[in-house]
């Protein structure tokens, strides 16, 4: 896809129709942020209610199970793109990711609400790299980076959302109503989807459904050319082997390595940092109130990476911030003066989160439109495997009391992610040849 740079009343319809893409999707991200954060958040209670049986090494583990069930939703969304559409992976994601909030809601036994975590991970890693990929298709050229970063400010409004429900309701009504409040927002959600989120334009080409394509673009008053990914064929699968051409292997396999330790870093961070702060000797109020600081962090941090990306790029912003986020997490590992671990906190989020976002961006600038969704998938799929194992190790940490070293793995692990972003080539492959405005695609 070339951008949405037309003329007249196109870049206006253009810019409209970006705007309700983005709106959509951002609603649907802040319930993906809300059911995966509100495990940490409420993670105290839960290890608190005895008569559950829950145990830190356990707890853990199905830190690492949830984060597993995303890796195979990031990376089945990336493989089945482009057999199914978009906004079809888009809707039954979030369906998928709701109903499990519920079952978490009254699981009766440890093992089920595990079951439960596991299957709402494979819906919140569809529908991450899903909705990016969406969002990029319809954002103006001189603003995708920034809409990604809007995009990803819902993730971090989810967690700080876990964050409050957590600390109003934990010790009056007990954890299991924060996963019932989580899964409520569904009821809206899914109606907004399919009334008014169209499907990927550029997927509709891509599968010879032209009539379809031209139908939405028609609707909104947008050029169906902008939407063109080059030469349209026809697939069913995504095309992994792209990926791995000559020019994209090494920078395929260093952004894998760089979205490994940079979830690791983030998932490590929601899951246990409330437990941690808890164990540094903080009363449970403010050990929560930390996640709900560090995501409210998080949002700022987005906004200001992304305006940052599109002035000078997202690489040289993603290196900087994972060096300042390596500061960051090392000063939590000192028990400072309450202020100013909630200052450290705070900024701390704004870099870190937006890094792992600019990964993402980065990524949309490395590809080719054609397979923009597939690398996405794949780049967040294998990142999955650092967001199993920071779970599962700061479970480790903490059943053994060393809270600390937690900390300075997850520094050790920005300091990594920073360096392979650093040995990503400076200049992309271009993502597509450009379309003139006025240009019709080839579509046979």
């Amino acid at each position: 896809m070339s951008s949405l740079d037309v003329s007249g009343g196109a870049t206006a319809a253009a810019g409209r129709l970006s705007i309700r893409v983005t709106a959509l999707c951002w609603f649907l991200v802040l319930l993906d942020g809300l059911d995966l954060f509100v495990y940490g958040a409420s993670l105290p209670g839960v290890l608190a209610d005895k008569g559950f049986g829950l145990t830190p090494a356990i707890a853990g583990d199905i830190g690492s199970l949830n984060t597993f069930g995303m890796l195979l939703g990031a990376l089945t969304s990336g493989l089945i793109t482009d057999r199914v559409g978009r906004r079809r992976i888009i809707i039954t994601s979030v369906l998928i990711f709701s109903a499990a909030a519920a079952v978490c809601g009254m699981a009766p036994t440890v093992v089920v609400f595990g079951a439960a975590r596991f299957v709402a991970g494979v819906g919140l890693g569809g529908l991450l790299p899903t909705a990016i990929s969406m969002v990029m298709e319809y954002a103006p050229a001189h603003r995708k980076n920034l809409s990604v970063t809007v995009l990803m400010t819902a993730h971090q409004a989810g967690g700080a959302l876990a964050g409050a429900l957590a600390m109003s309701i934990v010790e009056s009504l007990g954890w299991r109503a924060v996963y019932w409040l989580g899964a409520l927002p569904v009821l809206v959600a899914l109606p907004a989807a399919f009334l008014l989120l169209p499907e990927s334009i550029t997927y509709l080409l891509g599968a010879g459904r032209t009539d379809k394509a031209k139908a939405i673009a028609d609707k909104f008053g947008v050029p169906l050319a902008t939407f063109a990914p080059g030469p349209v064929t026809r697939r069913r699968w995504g095309n992994v082997a792209a990926l791995y051409t000559p020019s994209l292997w090494r920078t395929t396999l260093l952004f894998w390595i760089a979205s490994f330790f940079g979830l690791l870093l983030v998932y490590g961070v929601n899951t246990w940092l409330p437990t941690m702060m808890r164990g540094h000797g903080y009363h449970l109020g403010s050990a929560i109130s930390f996640l709900l600081v560090i995501n409210l962090g998080g949002i700022v941090g987005m906004l200001v990476a992304g305006r940052l990306a599109d002035r000078f790029g997202p690489r040289p912003v993603t290196i900087t911030w994972f060096a300042i986020t390596t500061v960051g997490i090392g000063l939590l590992s000192i028990h400072m003066p309450l202020a100013i671990t909630y200052v450290d906190v705070f900024l701390t989020g704004g870099f870190l989160f937006s890094a792992q976002t600019l990964i993402y961006a980065s990524v949309g600038t490395y590809y080719p439109i054609g397979d923009r969704a597939t690398a996405l998938g794949w780049v967040s799929g294998m990142g999955r495997f650092g967001a199993v194992f920071g779970p599962w190790f700061g479970g480790v940490l903490v059943a053994h009391q060393l809270s600390t070293w937690g900390f300075a793995v997850f520094a050790v692990a920005s300091v990594i992610a920073a360096t392979m972003i650093g040995f990503i080539p400076r200049r992309p492959v271009a993502a597509a040849p450009s379309l003139s405005p006025s240009a019709e695609p080839q579509l046979s």
